[in-house]
Parts: structure tokens; sequence; C-alpha cells
């Protein structure tokens, strides 16, 4: 089974999306946008639903920064762009890996599967707006935009390629 949570920095800790926002205002000249939230992604596959509670609290978040949302996230109001922005397949994943390891050192057992995307929610822009933000943050040597469906298995398939 997939788990899926969402962390999200309270006000008053939320420093990258406060520094995205005038970064995208200044430098992009995107004077209509409003406001900007960021939201860490966490999949994880391999552990059962005590493990799951206790990872939600000390490995996805930090519960005097961080909200948590499981498998959803909060409520938007109309006119919300989502962008998703994950590590391409086979692109190490700090952040994946991380998270993989704290679990493997609380279960002492074996190492779960974890991917990891940033979900940037930005209000006030239109869709005309939107390539120049993914230009700005979808670095293609490493990232791409990710879907929002929640995968059955975090498992990947590869086929061996012909000699």
């Amino acid at each position: 089974m997939v788990y899926r949570c969402y962390t999200e920095k309270k006000k008053g800790f939320d420093g990258q999306a406060s520094n995205l926002l005038h970064d995208l205002r200044e430098y992009l000249g995107i004077k209509n946008l409003n406001s900007l939230r960021i939201f860490n992604r966490y999949d994880v596959e391999g552990i059962d639903d005590n493990v799951y509670k206790q990872a939600r609290i000390l490995v996805f978040s930090e519960p005097q920064c961080d909200n948590v949302y499981d498998e959803q996230l909060p409520y938007f109001p109309d006119g919300t762009v989502l962008l998703a922005v994950e590590a391409l397949p086979g692109q190490f994943d700090q952040r994946a890996d991380s998270c993989s390891q704290c679990i493997q050192m609380i279960t002492c057992g074996e190492r779960p599967l974890v991917s990891y995307a940033c979900i940037y929610a930005f209000e006030g822009i239109s869709q005309s707006d939107m390539p120049q933000i993914r230009e700005y943050l979808i670095n293609p040597v490493e990232s791409r935009e990710a879907t929002f469906e929640k995968p059955a298995t975090l498992k990947r398939m590869y086929t061996t390629p012909a000699p």
C-alpha cells in the first residue's frame, strides 16, 4: 500500500515560499501573483499503518513548524494554479533517500520506498504566466513536472536495453 502525505510550513516558518514569491514578482515580473504556498509531497510504500503514523510526524514533518495533510491537499480558492515538480527517473533524490533511511532506522527493518515531489500553489496568476514559471522552477537536467495521481506502487519497472 502507498501512503501519501503533504507538509506545509506554518506562517512564520514559510521563508522559502516568501522568498520565491518575491523572486517571481521582482525578477520574472509576475506582479499579479498574490500568494504562493509550497507543499512537500511524500509517497511511501513498504510500511504498515503504525509506522506511517510515526513517520508522518518524525520524518516527513516537524510538528512545531509544519502542517500535515493526509492523502489530499487542503482546499484552494478558485483560480489557484498548481504545479508539481519531481526528480527525473534515475536522478538521485536526496530528500526521498533520507526519509527512507530514517524510516528504516525507526523500524530496524527493510528500507521502504519513498518518493518526493514539491507542489507549488499560485494564487492570482493566469495560465499564460505558467510557461515562464515552469522554466524558472524546473531544471530539465534533473527534474520534471509531476502528476497529481497517487501511484498504485512505487516500484519502478525498467526494460533491459538490447546489447
